[in-house]
């Protein structure tokens, strides 16, 4: 099969993605919030629970986002080095943006950061962020993760002492209980440790994109009972589950450095793929 697709097939592919991504929730998130509702003994926490899957469901019946904050959009692609378009994939994904805001349609949120003047179509300067990596093959993957500022602003980063890899499960749980319910849990969070200054925060927003359903290692594990420990609970108000998983990304770091991330995602981590391309 070849790999050519048209640009016009190709936007309204990257449209659809969002339109997917900013509707429904990925199936193992959605299972993961069912067994913590079923599981939670607090009434207020397992009432705000039941809220949140009503909202996912009529999110889906009726076609229209799950969240008023529609975010700002992130893509992940994976670039096959065979994989051939014919045309300008970037500018093609912010086409698809522009025609996804004023279908769905989507709250413009991107702002110049200084004169905070709206766009109006979810582009800008360096939005939306794209992050590409070369993979062998034939296909192009690309997967679309909208990320609100509830939960991105309680993010957090630190370049930490080389020493001080023992103290990273208080960083995380420092964060969370600053952010308290503002990032509207029961949340989900990415870890990023090594590689350098941003290279950290890219592997902690990467790891959001893990299923909930991957098993934990004991690392991972130790960190989410310590943080579901804390009762901050569904939205703030008590309970026993603040977060539904803690992955973790690594990378090679400079000798004199220990970069650690915390990206925070909220109960709707949304995300989509898409294929294009033959086989591998």
């Amino acid at each position: 099969m070849s790999s050519k697709i048209s640009r016009e097939t190709f936007i309204r592919s990257i449209a659809d993605l969002l339109r997917k991504a900013e509707i429904e929730l990925p199936d193992d998130v959605i299972e993961a919030l069912r067994k913590t509702e079923t599981r939670e003994e607090k009434p207020v926490a397992k009432s705000q629970l039941r809220a949140i899957l009503k909202n996912i469901e009529l999110a889906k019946n009726h076609g229209v986002p799950m969240c008023q904050d529609t975010g700002i959009m992130i893509f992940f692609a994976e670039l096959g080095t065979e994989f051939q378009s014919g045309f300008d994939l970037e500018a093609a994904i912010r086409e698809a943006v522009v025609l996804a805001t004023a279908e769905i349609p989507l709250r413009p949120n991107a702002v110049n950061p200084l004169t905070r003047k709206n766009s109006g179509d979810n582009t800008g300067i360096g939005i939306p962020d794209i992050h590409w990596k070369l993979v062998p093959g034939k296909q192009l993957k690309i997967t679309v993760a909208p990320k609100g500022a509830g939960s991105e602003n309680m993010s957090a980063l630190k370049m930490m002492n080389p020493t001080e890899t023992g103290s990273i499960k208080n960083f995380v749980l420092e964060t969370v209980v600053s952010a308290g319910g503002m990032p509207c849990p029961p949340l989900t969070l990415g870890v990023g440790i090594g590689g350098s200054f941003d290279k950290a925060a890219r592997l902690a927003k990467e790891a959001l994109l893990e299923p909930l359903d991957t098993p934990m290692n004991k690392f991972e594990k130790e960190i989410l009972d310590a943080v579901n420990a804390l009762g901050i609970g569904c939205m703030g108000l008590g309970g026993s589950t603040t977060a539904l998983a803690v992955h973790v990304k690594t990378a090679h770091c400079h000798t004199a450095s220990l970069p650690v991330a915390i990206n925070i995602q909220c109960w709707a981590n949304r995300h989509a793929s898409v294929v294009f391309g033959g086989e591998k």
